[in-house]
């Protein structure tokens, strides 16, 4: 009997930034970074900051400061397991599950393993929770290899989970988008094994309705 190891939520990440200020000529704190690229179409849509009014008398600003454009940025929660096999992303519009490669799929094939059923039902199970009229499917590979091998394998791995949530969810409302990215949008460092490990993943993404 196979023991699987009981899975430990880590939450990586929580951001929440409602009002980007910058004092002219004072010291300022700055929260600027770089989020990794994603596929187009993908990018996160945050909703229009809220408007302040720079002559507001409770607005305490040193003399001579002025407010820099507000900034609003979309509330991300991401929760691992505990072997970093399967991952989630929650923001204020979408729902993200990334599962490693290595879960669904034995090296160099598209063929889904036996455990990998479970794991695509239970997303499938979140999908109707969340009435989502859209999913995108989006298959990835590590850099090694040629990028045309990467582009047919990560398609047909993205198209066998596709398949599996389409005949979970029956239901003909639903629309898919699938594509294979190969070895592009990483979400981590190529140049290490647990790197390539995390970027070798099926990505199931959808619109997030309820709380």
């Amino acid at each position: 009997m196979t023991r699987t190891p009981p899975r430990l939520p880590l939450t990586l990440t929580a951001v929440a930034l409602l009002l980007a200020a910058n004092l002219c000529g004072a010291a300022a704190a700055r929260a600027d970074g770089t989020a990794p690229s994603v596929p187009p179409g993908t990018e996160a849509s945050a909703a229009p900051p809220v408007k302040v009014d720079p002559n507001d008398p409770d607005l305490k600003l040193p003399e001579g400061a002025t407010l820099a454009a507000p900034k609003v940025l979309d509330i991300k929660s991401v929760v691992e397991d505990q072997g970093g096999e399967e991952r989630r992303e929650d923001t204020n519009t979408d729902v993200t599950f990334a599962l490693q490669a290595e879960v669904l799929f034995a090296k160099d094939s598209a063929r889904l393993s036996d455990q990998a059923k479970s794991r695509i039902d239970a997303i499938a199970q979140e999908i109707r929770k969340q009435h989502a009229p859209q999913v995108r499917v989006f298959g990835f590979t590590d850099n090694l290899g040629t990028h045309e091998h990467g582009v047919v394998l990560s398609k047909q791995r993205a198209n066998a989970v596709q398949e599996v949530l389409s005949q979970e969810l029956n239901d003909p409302d639903i629309t898919f988008d699938v594509r294979g990215y190969a070895e592009d949008y990483p979400i981590a460092d190529n140049s290490t094994e647990d790197g390539r490990k995390k970027n070798r993943r099926v990505e199931v993404t959808f619109p997030r309705t309820q709380s």
